[in-house]
């Protein structure tokens, strides 16, 4: 069974080796209606992955409903509010993640849901992570999941809601992700500025502010630019953006498809809506 697996990413902290596995190749179920979709994933380069995350004398946080299976030796469960009942309720009503979580006690291996997206092992150490809504997977037990309130103009104009979801502590993180490790880039900033146009800044480090701010200072300027509002990042650390997340988007509606036929930028398209 291990021998179908490729690992593609691994990490490592407090007795847990997380790893990312990839299936180079589905070989079809007993549907021989699947092999055609099967033939068109395998074509285009995308392939089964899962998480696995062998445990020695440590533990394990899993969103609800994430485990797929697990073997070892006195390996259990156990359910959590992570943090008290206030961090609970603050982590189910505003950052979208849920109220309880699963933790898994103990040594031996488990196995994570299977997805065709994909999942990004991130190390932390003593260190805040602030990801969007949702993208939080499973990670190292002693890592602390709340909500976290991100500037009014973000909430309005930036279109990542009032609230995200803040990872702090020591050990490793397992989100998930639309597009690739390898498509995705991390931006270090010095006491500099980020600015993105778009809604693919996907998370950053806790030193790094993030509002929306007018293309330009003028509102003149900006109604011409084209540009409107841009997502800004200001401070110390890192933010790791997914340029391209926005062409998969229009690639998987036929009005999105149409739209990337046009030149960049393309005013005809946003005048018309194609």
């Amino acid at each position: 069974m291990q021998d179908s697996f490729e690992v593609i990413d691994r990490a490592e902290s407090n007795g847990a080796v997380f790893e990312v596995l990839k299936y180079p190749q589905l070989k079809g179920g007993s549907d021989v209606r699947a092999a055609e979709r099967i033939f068109f994933l395998q074509s285009a380069g995308v392939h089964l992955k899962i998480v696995r995350v062998t445990l020695t004398n440590t533990a394990l946080r899993n969103e609800p409903g994430t485990l797929y299976y697990m073997h070892g030796r006195d390996l259990r469960m156990k359910a959590s509010t992570g943090g008290g009942a206030w961090a609970a309720f603050k982590r189910k009503k505003f950052s979208g993640e849920s109220f309880f979580v699963n933790e898994i006690h103990g040594s031996g291996c488990v196995y994570l849901e299977p997805s065709f997206g994909h999942f990004i092992l991130v190390n932390l150490d003593d260190d805040e992570l602030i990801v969007d809504r949702g993208l939080f997977y499973a990670g190292s037990a002693d890592l602390n999941i709340t909500a976290k309130m991100v500037s009014l103009s973000a909430a309005v104009a930036g279109g990542e809601g009032l609230f995200q979801t803040s990872i702090k502590g020591t050990g490793v993180a397992v989100l998930f992700s639309h597009v690739p490790l390898d498509e995705l880039q991390v931006i270090e900033l010095k006491n500099d500025t980020l600015q993105v146009d778009g809604a693919f800044a996907m998370f950053r480090t806790g030193g790094v502010n993030f509002t929306v701010q007018k293309s330009s200072r003028s509102w003149m300027a900006t109604s011409v630019s084209g540009e409107g509002f841009l997502q800004t990042f200001k401070g110390t650390g890192k933010v790791w953006i997914a340029p391209t997340e926005e062409i998969y988007k229009s690639l998987s509606t036929d009005k999105g498809l149409a739209k990337l036929a046009l030149p960049p930028g393309s005013m005809y398209g946003r005048e018309t809506g194609k």
